[in-house]
């Protein structure tokens, strides 16, 4: 990969409702950096692994990229196809900076640093009390037959509400250790002194500030202005000013009730507020709800998102991962085998190899598709056993229909 790209390459993570719009729109207003809406360009590229064809073959498709592309050659091939879709904005455009915002992108940190160890990530951090209040108002308000508090304990799936939980703690664990390719950018900062934050975060892209680009009204009628106000994501409310404000910097109390705040806080726990700087928040809701928060947040809550996550999505997480870089990355290449500089029959070996590789990969994938089989049909077993028997205390003369059920599923099962 050409270096230049890779070393401005921005990626602008966070919980959604924390202010990424808001970034992005003032970021995009500088003439060196191409920032868009949100682009999903990884976690598509991601999927090419789960494929589910409307053309059919949804199965040869998973089993040829679980089973006959490695993983590497998988990387490597994500990471061209990414490189000309940033590379083209730039060229396109002028810049010298691509800013990739994608707030899910929690779901795939670890491919993330497969691909990209030597990019820069801004994470965005704001008042988890103030993000619950912003997915409230959003989604909550022109329903009143939706309950936040009873949704937030429910067993059921919410993706959303799965974002501002889990995705506090990939987030946290992710950037747990600071380091030179990450920057710590705190939303309340940012809209109380605007100005100051965006010219420390440019000192950290490697590129200059240039006056009043965090008065983002004043560029939506720039091409580049249009073009992200044209997508329609994000923040539906952001463009209803024309700079950073703080009219919402602690409208949490007038939005949420108090069981809703004591709901929450005891999903999240007291150290993820200490973790991210607002012990004084934390404070104020305990004082506000009364009630004196665990320091640890619900584990058996937490893993239950993560195996519903990881069931849907089949994305698949390193527990309590934490970034990976490198400064030394081969301008992006993966180091490879020079065949030319080695003899025919060590060549020999190491295509031998790549191809045993490749045949092992693809048995093991057919093997747990096979073992996931089984357990589908083991399920759907005994859900019909148990209909038969509910069925059975029913009927007259049980005693005698009881005896001919068991000699059939007897029989049945004797011929498999």
């Amino acid at each position: 990969m050409d270096k230049t790209i890779e070393d401005n390459l921005i990626f602008l993570l966070c919980v959604p409702r924390s202010g990424s719009s808001l970034t992005t729109t003032i970021l995009q207003n500088h003439s060196k950096v191409f920032a868009t809406q949100e682009m999903w360009l990884l976690m598509s590229l991601y999927d090419l692994q789960n494929s589910r064809s409307a053309h059919g073959g949804s199965a040869i498709i998973n089993r040829f990229y679980n089973g006959v592309v490695p993983k590497e050659l998988f990387h490597d091939a994500c990471r061209s196809f990414a490189n000309e879709i940033y590379s083209g904005f730039l060229q396109r455009c002028g810049g010298e900076v691509v800013v990739d915002k994608s707030p899910r992108y929690y779901y795939i940190l670890e491919f993330l640093d497969a691909l990209y160890p030597a990019s820069k990530r801004i994470w965005l951090i704001r008042n988890p009390l103030a993000v619950m209040a912003s997915y409230k108002k959003l989604h909550y308000s022109k329903d009143r037959s939706l309950q936040l508090q009873r949704d937030l304990i429910s067993p059921t799936f919410n993706l959303r509400l799965a974002d501002i939980t889990v995705g506090y703690f990939r987030y946290a664990n992710y950037f747990s250790k600071g380091n030179s390719y990450s920057y710590r950018l705190t939303y309340e900062k940012l809209i109380q002194h605007p100005r100051e934050e965006i010219e420390k975060l440019c000192t950290f892209l490697s590129i200059s500030y240039e006056e009043g680009i965090e008065k983002y009204g004043d560029f939506l009628d720039k091409p580049k202005g249009t073009m992200f106000k044209s997508m329609g994501v994000g923040d539906p409310n952001l463009f209803e000013h024309n700079q950073p404000h703080t009219k919402s910097l602690n409208l949490w109390k007038n939005i949420l009730t108090k069981e809703e705040v004591e709901t929450y806080c005891n999903i999240l726990g007291a150290n993820i507020f200490h973790t991210l700087g607002y012990s004084d928040v934390l404070l104020e809701a305990e004082k506000w709800t009364g009630t004196k928060y665990k320091a640890d947040p619900d584990l058996e809550f937490l893993q239950l998102r993560t195996e519903q996550i990881e069931k849907i999505t089949n994305y698949k997480w390193q527990n309590r991962y934490q970034m990976k870089f490198s400064s030394n990355t081969m301008n992006g290449k993966v180091e490879q085998l020079n065949t030319e500089k080695i003899s025919y029959n060590d060549r020999q070996l190491y295509e031998e190899n790549q191809q045993m590789r490749i045949s092992l990969q693809a048995i093991e994938e057919r093997l747990q598709n096979s073992y996931r089989e089984q357990e589908k049909l083991k399920g759907e077993l005994l859900r019909i056993r148990g209909k038969i028997n509910k069925v059975k205390t029913f009927i007259p003369f049980k005693h005698q229909i009881h005896h001919f059920f068991d000699n059939y599923i007897l029989k049945s099962e004797e011929k498999k």
